[in-house]
């Protein structure tokens, strides 16, 4: 096989979830381009038919199926639905994430920690473990959990939304213990300052975006699609050997 075979994902099926916009819509696109079939998934119906039929028309096959991803019973119609039209998944990117507080920890109230939670960690978790099953029928497959790299290293008024995604990390490292016997592997990606809508509270301040700036070595943000190869490599047997890998994506940020 050759490493350009290696990337193909020809016969996989991939769930992604947070795939209405930004980051996931990218992977989705990058995924369906390398020949897997997608399923792109968000709470909101209408916006995930609209991404499938942009899947559609690149001559990929994908179908759209609303979730909230915080939501055990959405979750398993989510994979009954992925079966029923790709006979099952190889692919788990959990993408979706939450984060209605900015502000210090003293200020975040009970119910937004929960709602954080319940999205950004336990999501991930119910979804993935819903996967298992499947995962290990056929075989073995990769889950991708996306994280940031405020679960490296947390910035001012992010705290919840950091604890959230280091959390996520160390669930990714679990996964990848416990589940590699199976043939499942599991990474984790922690993108910086992605210009996207869920991050336009950052990077459209522009005091935060030109002290980001000053810090980044490639001295910009990042685009969506620049987390897409990420995300086809760990989807693919290009990383066979890879699990339990934390991938920083973020310009240089964190050195």
């Amino acid at each position: 096989m050759t490493i350009q075979e290696k990337f193909r994902l020809d016969g996989k099926v991939a769930v992604i979830t947070g795939a209405s916009k930004g980051i996931g819509e990218a992977m989705a696109l990058a995924l369906g381009q390398a020949g897997a079939k997608v399923v792109v998934s968000s709470r909101k119906q209408d916006a995930v038919k609209e991404v499938a039929e942009k899947l559609k028309a690149e001559g990929i096959e994908a179908i759209g199926v609303a979730a909230n991803a915080g939501d055990k019973g959405d979750l398993e119609n989510l994979l009954k639905a992925t079966e029923k039209a790709f006979g099952g998944v190889d692919i788990i990117i959990n993408n979706a994430a939450t984060n209605p507080v900015f502000g210090p920890v003293v200020q975040t109230d009970e119910a937004a920690f929960d709602k954080i939670m319940q999205v950004n960690v336990k999501g991930p978790f119910m979804l993935s473990k819903l996967a298992f099953p499947i995962m290990k029928q056929r075989g073995g497959g990769s889950i991708i959990n996306i994280s940031s790299i405020e679960g490296l290293s947390p910035e001012p008024f992010m705290g919840m939304y950091a604890v959230s995604k280091a959390a996520l990390i160390s669930l990714t490292k679990v996964f990848a213990r416990e589940w590699g016997a199976a043939g499942i592997r599991a990474n984790v990606i922690c993108p910086g300052l992605i210009q996207t809508k869920f991050s336009q509270g950052l990077w459209a301040n522009e005091a935060i975006l030109n002290k980001m700036i000053k810090e980044l070595p490639i001295s910009r943000i990042g685009q969506s699609d620049e987390m897409a190869g990420l995300a086809l490599y760990l989807a693919s047997e290009a990383s066979s050997y890879t699990t339990g890998g934390v991938f920083v994506a973020d310009g240089g940020y964190t050195i």
